[in-house]
């Protein structure tokens, strides 16, 4: 029988597939522009974690972007928003300084990007009713209980989404604010999202390595060549954030990459001794902490999150296509 997929791993799919849903329908219904296709005339398309750590704390008047993460409570991309047209910075009016810093400047919403408010605001509660449609109201009520459950043991000051990866993939902790929802109201993706930071952030104080880094590429590779094409499909991650996660294990001396092995074109990697150790440790690390926090809250609420997740996520490589956590578009 195969082992049991880890917490942290059936919070991913969750989180992921939600992220997803609400990402596919705002390209459905917001004119924007990508580098495939033909422009509309809209700004650059961006992720729903945008709306999380930006836009949904914009209102009729510009704030300081020390206040937008403040109330965030986590560091947003204002060089990209503000690229892609979705928001101006400026130095406050009365602001003589040559060069403000950067958490004194004023930002504001362009006119697309209070369209593309309007757009992502809806877009948690239409998803998670679909949610609903599919897989019946009472598994996302009893996941969303589950959720909170776990919610209400864990640091009040959590952001609503997962934060964007520092250094070496690395979590970033939560900015200090305040205006934190009560458990109840927070969306599902948020409830999902805090769970699994808290997670990361656990796991990276007694870790060298991100719980990203883990996760999505040392967990996959062997003692045995791997051929490098082949990991986006076996991590599900992008070839980017694979090349990002590689540069971390070859500079830690954890895997190497060479070329192929009988001359056959491109390149393979595989784990070095040390690295062999350090999935090891990985494993017994996620482990360790699944099983600290089912002694360390009350209740069997870990027990009772397992037991809302698994039937939508599934068993581990079953390859069914019936499970909640299966989008499509």
């Amino acid at each position: 029988m195969a082992e049991r997929l880890p917490l942290p791993t059936l919070l991913s799919h969750g989180f992921v597939a939600f992220t997803i849903e609400c990402d596919n329908e705002f390209e459905h219904q917001f004119p924007h522009r990508t580098t495939k296709g033909p422009a509309t005339g809209g700004p650059w398309l961006v992720s729903m974690a945008m709306w999380f750590n930006c836009m949904r704390h914009l209102g009729e008047e510009p704030i300081a972007a020390g206040e937008l993460e403040r109330r965030a409570r986590a560091p947003t991309n204002l060089a990209g928003m503000q690229r892609w047209q979705y928001i101006d910075v400026e130095p406050a009016p009365d602001d003589a300084r040559p060069k403000p810093p950067r958490r004194d400047m004023l930002v504001s919403r362009t006119r697309r990007g209070r369209q593309a408010q309007q757009v992502w605001a809806p877009l948690c509660d239409m998803v998670e009713q679909r949610w609903r449609e599919r897989s019946g109201a009472r598994a996302v009520a009893s996941l969303r209980a589950a959720l909170a459950a776990v919610v209400a043991h864990l640091e009040p000051g959590l952001p609503d989404c997962m934060a964007i990866l520092g250094y070496g993939l690395r979590s970033t902790p939560p900015t200090p604010g305040n205006g934190v929802a009560a458990d109840a109201a927070l969306p599902l993706s948020a409830l999902l999202a805090r769970p699994l930071l808290s997670f990361a952030l656990e796991f990276e104080r007694e870790s060298a390595l991100s719980l990203a880094v883990g996760s999505d590429v040392l967990r996959i590779l062997d003692e045995q060549p791997v051929l490098m094409r082949d990991l986006p499909r076996l991590s599900g991650v992008s070839k980017e954030s694979i090349s990002m996660a590689m540069g971390v294990l070859e500079k830690g001396k954890l895997a190497v990459v060479k070329h192929n092995p009988g001359g056959t074109p491109g390149k393979a990697a595989r784990l070095t001794h040390r690295g062999q150790q350090a999935q090891i440790a990985y494993h017994q690390r996620v482990r360790a902490i699944e099983d600290r926090w089912q002694s360390a809250f009350r209740g069997d609420v870990i027990a009772m999150l397992r037991a809302s997740l698994e039937p939508l996520v599934g068993e581990p490589g079953d390859g069914s296509t019936e499970h909640l956590f299966c989008v499509e578009w």
